[in-house]
């Protein structure tokens, strides 16, 4: 019995941490949009500012992942 609700309790916590990986993708979603929102009202600044879209991305895929990985730590190692 102890041994169910200590399961139950790894699988919400990974379900739970599993929801920052949509959080990431919502998070892409809005950088990309900001930067096409600021490329169409200054198209001649938008060269200058995709290294920073690229910079957000990065962040927020990373973000992603690091929730991913706590998904998996709290499935399998503990």
């Amino acid at each position: 019995m102890e041994g169910d609700i200590a399961q139950l309790g790894q699988f919400i916590g990974a379900g739970l941490a599993a929801i920052g990986s949509g959080l990431a993708a919502i998070g892409v979603g809005s950088v990309a949009a900001n930067y096409l929102g600021g490329a169409l009202r200054n198209p001649s600044a938008a060269a200058s500012q995709t290294a920073t879209l690229f910079i957000g991305l990065a962040f927020a895929e990373a973000l992603g992942i690091f929730s991913f990985l706590v998904a998996l730590l709290l499935m399998f190692a503990v």
